[in-house]
C-alpha cells in the first residue's frame, strides 16, 4: 500500500493503519496520526503534533509545532493553529474517572487562525475568520471574524478574512474590502 501513499510523513512520525490523509499532507517528526483520523488535502502538521481517532481535520490546515488534535475536535478548511495552542475535549477530567462518553465537540469554522499557546475549552464553536490572539482563552463560542484576546478572552475588534484587524470604518486595510456589522453579526458588504 505505500505505493499508493499521497501524503508524505517523515519518517519518525507514526501514522497509524485506518487513518485517512489527504493528498500532499505532509506530516513531520515526531508525530502521531491515530486510526480513524480524517485528514484532508494539503495539510501541513508540525513536529511533535498529534491527531487523535475521532478528530477531523479539513483541507489545507496547519498546525504548527506541538498541537494535539483530541478527539471531538474538528477543523474545518483553511485553519491555523500556532506551536503549542491546545485544545480539551473535557470539562472535568480527572485521572481516576474515564469520561470518554463525556467528550464535547469543539468546532473551529473554515479560515480561523489560533495564534501561539492559546487554549481553547471543549464544546465551543469558533466561527469564520475569526483571530485567536497568542496566550488566550477561549471559554465560550466565538463569533465569524472577531479578534479575541486575554485570559478570559474577550473581543477587542473585528479582522477581515485576510486577518488584518478592521478599522473603524470596518474596512480592511490590506484587501479595502467592506465589512457592516448585521444583528451583531460581521458580514462582507455585498456578500
Amino acid at each position: 500500500m505505500d505505493d499508493l501513499k499521497v501524503y508524505f510523513a517523515h519518517e519518525t512520525a507514526c501514522v497509524d493503519e485506518g487513518a485517512e490523509i489527504g493528498k500532499d499532507t505532509k506530516i513531520w517528526h515526531f508525530s502521531h496520526v491515530m486510526s480513524g483520523a480524517q485528514i484532508g488535502e494539503s495539510c501541513v502538521l508540525g513536529q511533535n503534533s498529534y491527531v487523535g481517532g475521532k478528530a477531523k481535520i479539513g483541507n489545507r490546515v496547519k498546525i504548527q509545532n506541538n498541537v494535539s488534535v483530541y478527539d471531538s475536535v474538528i477543523l474545518e478548511d483553511d485553519v491555523f493553529c500556532g506551536p503549542s495552542c491546545v485544545f480539551t475535549n473535557v470539562v472535568n477530567p480527572r485521572s481516576f474517572i474515564e469520561r470518554k462518553a463525556e467528550y464535547q465537540e469543539t468546532r473551529i469554522k473554515r479560515g480561523v487562525c489560533i495564534g501561539a499557546n492559546a487554549t481553547i475549552v471543549c464544546g465551543v464553536t469558533i466561527g469564520e475568520y475569526a483571530f485567536i490572539g497568542a496566550g488566550a482563552v477561549i471559554t465560550k463560542d466565538v463569533k465569524p471574524y472577531a479578534l479575541m484576546v486575554g485570559l478570559p478572552a474577550i473581543q477587542k475588534g473585528w479582522v477581515s478574512q485576510s486577518g488584518a484587524t478592521l478599522n473603524e470604518n470596518l474596512q480592511c486595510p490590506e484587501t479595502g474590502e467592506k465589512y457592516q456589522v448585521v444583528n451583531n453579526q460581521l458580514e462582507k458588504e455585498n456578500a
